[in-house]
């Protein structure tokens, strides 16, 4: 077992299920609603780049850099997002659970968290993790919200730390989640799972 495989993991809400080219229609419908991709602060894939995002995504699983699941919502069958391990550092067992995006169909239904719950397991009680990792954009705030709601704790702020496409520098902020910390995070997430909050 190696950070980079991707097992099916499976919660009553949300199936993590290794990505593959069969999720390309599901993940353009998700992304389409609402212009999702269209978000300065976000690096989200267009409906035109889906495919070349999904096998940018696999070639890095290939070459042992990423783990890269399709959120699948348990009730339609239907992908409405991606997310990944990556930044994968097996010596020092530390990853990052990032590049992830849900589409609006997604949002506010306890599909992050469950989705959350099952990578944190994973990362903690299977690959035997001590810190795990969360970055975003300084602008992101729903997305800087949603990760302390999980129980990270905000390292720092990396300034001027990416170039984006459309010329502006992302100020990146880095939360992370402890081994020690994860009994108390995870009895967060499973209460706010009990009331879908």
């Amino acid at each position: 077992m190696t950070f980079a495989d991707t097992p099916r993991l499976t919660h009553e809400l949300v199936r993590l299920e290794p990505l593959a080219l069969s999720h390309h229609d599901d993940l353009c419908e998700a992304v389409s609603a609402g212009d999702l991709w269209r978000t300065w602060y976000t690096s989200i894939p267009a409906p035109h780049a889906m495919e070349q995002e999904i096998e940018r995504r696999l070639s890095l699983q290939f070459e042992g850099l990423m783990a890269p699941w399709a959120v699948v919502s348990t009730e339609s069958g239907k992908a409405l997002g991606m997310t990944t391990y990556m930044n994968l550092d097996e010596p020092n067992r530390r990853l990052e659970i990032g590049s992830t995006w849900l589409g609006k169909e997604a949002h506010g239904t306890g599909i992050n968290p469950a989705a959350k719950l099952l990578l944190l397991t994973r990362a903690f009680d299977e690959l035997g993790c001590v810190a795990v990792e969360f970055r975003t954009h300084w602008h992101n705030h729903q997305s800087r919200a949603a990760i302390a709601r999980l129980g990270a704790k905000q390292d720092g702020v990396l300034r001027s730390h990416m170039l984006l496409p459309n010329g502006s520098r992302r100020d990146t902020v880095v939360f992370s989640i402890l081994d020690y910390e994860w009994p108390a995070a995870r009895n967060g997430l499973l209460g706010r799972l009990a009331g879908r909050g």
